[in-house]
Protein backbone atom coordinates (compact mmCIF):
# COMPACT_ATOMS: atom_id res chain seq x y z
CA UNK A 1 0.00 0.00 0.00
CA UNK A 2 1.05 3.56 -0.48
CA UNK A 3 1.90 5.71 1.85
CA UNK A 4 1.41 9.83 1.46
CA UNK A 5 3.01 12.54 2.97
CA UNK A 6 1.52 16.27 2.65
CA UNK A 7 3.30 19.76 3.19
CA UNK A 8 3.04 22.99 2.32
CA UNK A 9 0.37 24.34 4.55
CA UNK A 10 0.38 27.20 6.87
CA UNK A 11 -1.05 30.77 7.91
CA UNK A 12 -1.72 33.04 5.02
CA UNK A 13 -4.02 36.68 4.85
CA UNK A 14 -7.03 36.81 2.41
CA UNK A 15 -5.72 37.48 -0.72
CA UNK A 16 -2.76 35.06 -0.71
CA UNK A 17 -1.50 31.61 -1.62
CA UNK A 18 -0.10 28.69 -0.82
CA UNK A 19 0.78 25.45 -2.73
CA UNK A 20 0.74 22.24 -1.16
CA UNK A 21 2.64 18.88 -2.42
CA UNK A 22 1.60 15.60 -1.55
CA UNK A 23 4.47 13.27 -1.96
CA UNK A 24 3.46 9.09 -2.37
CA UNK A 25 6.01 6.54 -2.00
CA UNK A 26 5.90 2.57 -1.09
CA UNK A 27 3.86 1.02 -3.51
CA UNK A 28 2.61 3.17 -5.91
CA UNK A 29 1.59 0.65 -8.13
CA UNK A 30 -2.03 0.68 -9.84
CA UNK A 31 -2.67 4.18 -8.63
CA UNK A 32 -4.89 6.21 -11.30
CA UNK A 33 -6.05 9.07 -9.31
CA UNK A 34 -5.00 11.56 -6.47
CA UNK A 35 -7.06 14.40 -4.85
CA UNK A 36 -7.09 16.99 -2.60
CA UNK A 37 -9.62 16.81 0.19
CA UNK A 38 -10.25 19.45 3.26
CA UNK A 39 -12.18 19.54 6.28
CA UNK A 40 -13.44 22.09 9.31
CA UNK A 41 -14.41 20.63 12.32
CA UNK A 42 -17.94 19.37 12.48
CA UNK A 43 -18.39 18.96 9.24
CA UNK A 44 -17.76 15.80 6.57
CA UNK A 45 -14.62 16.30 4.15
CA UNK A 46 -15.02 17.40 1.19
CA UNK A 47 -13.59 16.82 -2.39
CA UNK A 48 -11.30 20.07 -3.61
CA UNK A 49 -9.62 19.03 -6.70
CA UNK A 50 -8.69 15.15 -8.71
CA UNK A 51 -6.35 14.31 -11.53
CA UNK A 52 -5.95 11.54 -13.37
CA UNK A 53 -3.07 9.85 -13.95
CA UNK A 54 -3.80 10.79 -17.52
CA UNK A 55 -3.73 14.49 -16.28
CA UNK A 56 -7.75 14.88 -16.45
CA UNK A 57 -8.53 17.77 -13.66
CA UNK A 58 -11.53 18.54 -11.87
CA UNK A 59 -12.61 21.09 -9.42
CA UNK A 60 -15.20 21.63 -6.69
CA UNK A 61 -17.11 24.54 -7.88
CA UNK A 62 -15.93 27.11 -5.02
CA UNK A 63 -12.77 26.92 -6.26
CA UNK A 64 -12.50 26.88 -9.76
CA UNK A 65 -10.06 29.57 -11.24
CA UNK A 66 -8.30 30.21 -8.30
CA UNK A 67 -6.87 26.49 -7.14
CA UNK A 68 -4.36 24.59 -9.79
CA UNK A 69 -3.69 20.98 -9.41
CA UNK A 70 -0.87 19.06 -10.55
CA UNK A 71 1.30 16.15 -10.80
CA UNK A 72 4.83 15.14 -11.49
CA UNK A 73 4.66 11.64 -12.10
CA UNK A 74 8.18 10.59 -12.36
CA UNK A 75 8.44 11.75 -8.73
CA UNK A 76 4.62 10.70 -7.57
CA UNK A 77 3.67 14.06 -6.19
CA UNK A 78 0.81 15.78 -6.63
CA UNK A 79 0.62 19.78 -6.43
CA UNK A 80 -1.82 22.10 -5.59
CA UNK A 81 -1.70 25.92 -6.16
CA UNK A 82 -3.94 27.91 -4.27
CA UNK A 83 -4.00 31.90 -5.04
CA UNK A 84 -6.77 34.41 -4.01
CA UNK A 85 -7.29 32.50 -0.62
CA UNK A 86 -10.51 33.39 1.02
CA UNK A 87 -11.40 32.49 5.04
CA UNK A 88 -13.73 30.14 4.05
CA UNK A 89 -10.94 27.91 2.53
CA UNK A 90 -9.59 27.69 6.23
CA UNK A 91 -9.65 23.57 6.46
CA UNK A 92 -7.40 20.50 7.33
CA UNK A 93 -6.33 19.62 3.91
CA UNK A 94 -5.89 15.83 3.09
CA UNK A 95 -4.28 14.33 0.33
CA UNK A 96 -6.17 10.82 -1.36
CA UNK A 97 -4.73 8.07 -3.79
CA UNK A 98 -7.34 5.92 -5.46
CA UNK A 99 -5.60 2.30 -6.54
CA UNK A 100 -6.58 -0.27 -8.62
CA UNK A 101 -4.93 -2.98 -6.03
CA UNK A 102 -6.26 -1.32 -2.80
CA UNK A 103 -8.88 1.08 -1.33
CA UNK A 104 -8.23 4.82 -0.96
CA UNK A 105 -5.11 6.08 1.04
CA UNK A 106 -5.30 9.04 2.70
CA UNK A 107 -2.36 11.25 4.02
CA UNK A 108 -2.15 12.67 7.45
CA UNK A 109 -3.55 16.14 6.09
CA UNK A 110 -2.00 19.60 6.77
CA UNK A 111 -3.59 22.82 8.04
CA UNK A 112 -4.34 25.59 5.95
CA UNK A 113 -5.70 28.98 7.72
CA UNK A 114 -6.23 32.32 6.07
CA UNK A 115 -6.72 34.87 8.42
CA UNK A 116 -5.70 38.17 8.92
Amino acid sequence: QAQLVESGGGLVQPGGSLRLSCAASGNTRGIYRMGWYRQVPGKQRELVATITNRGTTSYTDSVKGRFTISRDNAKNTVYMQMNSLKPEDTAGYYCRADSDFSGPVWGQGTQVTVSS
